[in-house]
């Protein structure tokens, strides 16, 4: 975030730039001409689907610094029914003498697989100031665990299958009362459990609080800037037994400070190790590389991630890696600040090269602050496209009725030729609201075999965004296993989708304070199935699954080391 942000105007056609889906039905432009109308991607289903919830931030005039930033939330089968449901972290209250209790606890919610979701008491309602969820099987029992990140005491609830959680926290070894914003469960050391990384923001409390003018001279919200605090993140190793060691000083994570908001984890130099990437508040962002020993070595400025291609360190906030060029490597979506395009760097193997010019996303994303983000095919049409969510983090210098902060959510088509083309209906919704979004997460809610959204917004309700592009085109769903029948955190999928070889990673923790359904989804576009599946296991090994049709969901389960069957 900055003060002082720069106001910067765009043509109205490099903003609506038209969606080349075709339409049924058209209508007139200004001119008289026949155009084909802006196709809905997404419809809020919210209302219907039972869920009203919201992140309250507690703001109450005093500008203290979380009340901008939060909040996230998860989507994940909780209960093994295959059916994705919903957690919800909430704010809470600051005052000059502290951080207190809530008003509102987090909430979890169980998919009835009908199209709504059910408050259920679950053990999970802590009432913390609630930032971001890592989601994870961290004692290998096929159970996805949550790990909830605040401003303050994190927490760590183990499942026991049913949707009942149990505070396992201060057992664990793995709490952090920092400022935590993000996190993940990745298997660093490949000794097949999980560990933890624990993104931290600032070294901030109440009482180190400041008093910050924003650009139309009133009081606003502080830049990260202003308090030179920036946090250590924290790596922990999973020993298992459901305990873990704080490892953030021998990994060397602990050399390298930082206003962390977002972080991915995929093996970005095809060593068969886990690296991570954290986005950072404007701080060069930090890509660790795993070095297979325990050990981690920050490269980002060496390997060309760490700034633009400008020099410059912007706002990181949200992020996501996927291969959007088919070269079998993970490149890298980052968010920034409004008047700071994103930045997409290619991953040309040692090194990453910014083509967010070449890509269209230098002016069309610079115009709004961005948070949530995600690369999904929402149109099943077999080319990734992009989501971001949006919100400001200063108040405009105008007056302005309403939240100050709000800003519409972006959607942009992906192609073949690499750019992303922004549709004409803002975050592909017809009749959605201008809300001061954070989190996005990424699922298929109703099965259909198209992806959904739910965004996350700021003291206003949740939205569940459901997918309405045209069912014509197939999907297939790969819920990726290991042995112990737990989503595969780390392993990749490679496959042949008409002349090209698609490599999708299976991940969680991407976007924003977000924990996304690990579930690969591959759109199909033409093809009639998706052929020469192969899974790349964390361990190393690979296991061919060979053809496979549309469906709903294939579970792909590593075979025992015995056991060469699929």
């Amino acid at each position: 975030m900055k003060r002082l942000c720069l106001l910067v105007s765009f043509a109205a056609l490099s903003l609506t730039a038209c969606d080349d889906t075709p339409s049924s039905s058209s209508v007139q432009d200004s001119a008289g001409t026949a155009v084909d109308p802006p196709m809905v991607w997404l419809q809020n289903n919210s209302a219907r689907m039972g869920v009203d919830q919201q992140w309250h931030s507690g703001a109450r005039g005093e500008y203290f610094m979380p009340e901008i930033i939060g909040g996230g939330g998860a989507l994940f089968d909780a209960d093994g029914d295959n059916d994705l449901d919903l957690y919800l972290v909430q704010g809470g209250k600051i005052s000059a003498t502290g951080i207190m209790p809530g008003d509102h606890p987090n909430v979890f919610m169980t998919n009835d697989g009908q199209g709504a979701f059910k408050v259920v008491t679950s053990g999970t309602e802590d009432t913390g100031y609630g930032m971001g969820v890592a989601t994870g099987d961290i004692d290998n029992d096929g159970d996805v665990d949550l790990y909830v990140l605040n401003v303050g005491e994190n927490k760590l609830y183990e499942n026991d299958g049913s949707g009942q959680f149990t505070d396992i926290t201060e057992a664990s070894g793995a709490g952090d009362n920092a400022w935590g914003s993000s996190g993940t469960f990745l298997d660093y050391d490949r000794d097949g459990d999980l560990d933890l990384y624990v993104v931290n923001y600032l070294s901030w409390s109440p009482a180190t609080a400041l008093d910050c003018i924003g650009s139309g001279g009133n009081r606003d919200y502080c830049s990260p800037s202003n308090f030179m605090a920036p946090s250590v993140d924290r790596l922990f190793r999973n020993d298992g037994n459901n305990t873990f060691t704080d490892v953030t000083v021998e990994s060397g994570i602990v050399t390298r400070p930082g206003t962390g908001l977002g972080i991915v984890s995929v093996d970005f130099d095809n060593d068969g190790w886990q690296d991570i990437f954290v986005a950072n508040d404007l701080m060069r962002d930090h890509l660790w590389r795993n070095r297979g020993d325990g050990t981690f070595e920050e490269i980002g400025l060496a390997t060309g991630c760490a700034m633009d291609d400008e020099g410059v360190a912007k706002a990181g906030m949200g992020v996501d890696a996927n291969d959007i060029d088919d070269d079998g490597d993970f490149d890298l979506i980052i968010c920034n600040l409004k008047g700071e395009s994103d930045s997409l760097f290619r991953n040309d193997g040692d090194y990453f090269v910014d083509i967010t010019a070449q890509s269209g996303l230098r002016t069309t994303t610079r115009a709004n602050t961005r948070f949530g983000v995600g690369f999904a095919d929402l149109n099943n049409d077999g080319w990734l496209d992009l989501y971001e969510a949006n919100g400001a983090v200063l108040r405009p210098n105008h007056k302005i009725d309403g939240d100050p902060y709000a800003q519409r959510n972006l959607l942009l088509k992906g192609s073949p030729s690499g750019k992303f083309v922004p549709t004409q209906l803002r975050g592909g919704t017809k009749d959605g609201q201008q809300l001061t979004t954070r989190a996005a997460l990424f699922g298929d809610l109703d099965r259909d075999g198209r992806l959904d959204v739910v965004v996350i917004n700021r003291d206003a309700p949740v939205e569940i965004l459901l997918n309405t592009t045209s069912a014509a085109l197939p999907s297939v769903t790969l819920d990726i296993r290991n042995t112990h029948d737990a989503p595969a955190l780390g392993a990749f999928v490679r496959a042949t989708l008409g002349d090209r070889t698609i490599t999708r990673p299976v991940k969680s923790g991407y976007s924003y304070m977000a924990a996304n359904d690990p579930r690969v989804h591959i759109g199909l576009g033409r093809q009639a199935m998706l052929e020469d599946v192969t899974v790349h296991w964390v361990d190393g090994t690979t296991t061919s699954f060979g053809d496979l049709s549309p469906k709903s969901l294939h579970r792909l389960i590593q075979p025992d080391a015995d056991d060469g069957s699929p």
